[in-house]
């Protein structure tokens, strides 16, 4: 009884003091997010963004944030977005970044980039994110623990992040075939682990009254009409807005010889401007969400704005 009770005691001073840690670490990336690294970098950058600002949350993998410019959907219609995204993004990623972000923002709408809803890591790697990702987003110390030595190394190499979205423009031609979406019956898996997250990020968005929005993201390399149909068939099943942007890749003036950034895989700032252009012309068409650009509490947006057309 004595060891039971020395053991509870030692647990609940484990969770105390990690509790604590947790609690200044938050401070501290509050104030350096900019210079986390890793996969890391888009957990500290959202938490620091000030409080209920955020209109429109992008979620998925580099799809995600190499295809959606904020700073453009600011600039022609003052929506204020983020990119969420992270490379090779895992599903329970997923949602605990979207949980990350709905503690301090209201955002109206969630747009998902769904190549990360064909990502299976096999079962060992699964168990593992199902286990550390809601540790690490109850204790972010243990997802923060080198954040300190931004304070002493700062941004380092990184490059200027425009609300997530970093400007590429490098052109590496894609050469394939440009008819890759076509037609077949047969469908690619979504498999369990994604299903089953999926339903957590509907519950989620729900509770946090936020519509869900499923976007295909211009990519030879990643998508084919197999991925269509299944990807279709699951938002009429679940009644979720779907937009294959590969279905439309001519009619948003994607050309593969110079809006590539890397052979078919992503696309470069030329090619991510007409996405966002055609992505911005469906969110006017479809959603209430509002203009910010002459609201006092947005004006570092329009700062922020300026440097990057200035980049541009």
């Amino acid at each position: 009884m004595k060891k039971l009770k020395r053991v509870i005691l030692f647990l609940l001073v484990f969770a105390v003091l990690l509790w604590a840690c947790s609690a200044g670490i938050q401070v501290i990336v509050r104030n350096v997010s900019g210079s986390v690294s890793g996969r890391s970098r888009v957990f500290a950058s959202v938490s620091a963004e000030k409080k209920n600002t955020i209109d429109v949350l992008v979620a998925g993998d580099s799809e995600s944030y190499t295809s959606v410019s904020p700073m453009d959907l600011w600039d022609r219609a003052g929506i204020a977005a983020y990119d969420c995204g992270q490379p090779g993004q895992r599903i329970q990623e997923t949602y605990y970044i979207l949980k990350t972000a709905f503690r301090t923002q209201s955002p109206k709408l969630v747009l998902f980039e769904t190549n990360t809803m064909f990502r299976d890591p096999g079962f060992l790697k699964n168990v593992q994110l199902s286990l550390t990702e809601p540790l690490a987003y109850h204790f972010p110390v243990i997802k923060y623990h080198n954040a300190w030595k931004a304070l002493f190394d700062g941004p380092g190499g990184l490059k200027k992040s425009y609300k997530g979205f970093e400007i590429r423009d490098k052109v590496v031609s894609y050469e394939g075939d440009e008819e890759y979406m076509k037609e077949t019956k047969d469908k690619a898996q979504i498999p369990e682990v994604v299903r089953v997250y999926m339903e957590k990020i509907k519950r989620l968005c729900e509770k946090n009254g936020a519509d869900l929005l499923l976007v295909s993201a211009p990519s030879p390399k990643n998508y084919n009409y197999k991925k269509h149909n299944s990807l279709e068939e699951y938002a009429r099943e679940n009644n979720l807005p779907y937009v294959d942007l590969n279905m439309k890749f001519r009619d948003i003036g994607i050309d593969w010889k110079q809006d590539s950034y890397d052979r078919g895989d992503h696309l470069n700032i030329s090619g991510a401007r007409k996405v966002t252009a055609y992505i911005g012309q469906y969110l006017a068409d479809n959603y209430d969400l509002p203009d910010r650009r002459n609201d006092d509490g947005w004006r570092e947006w329009d700062n922020l704005a300026r440097e990057y057309l200035e980049e541009l």
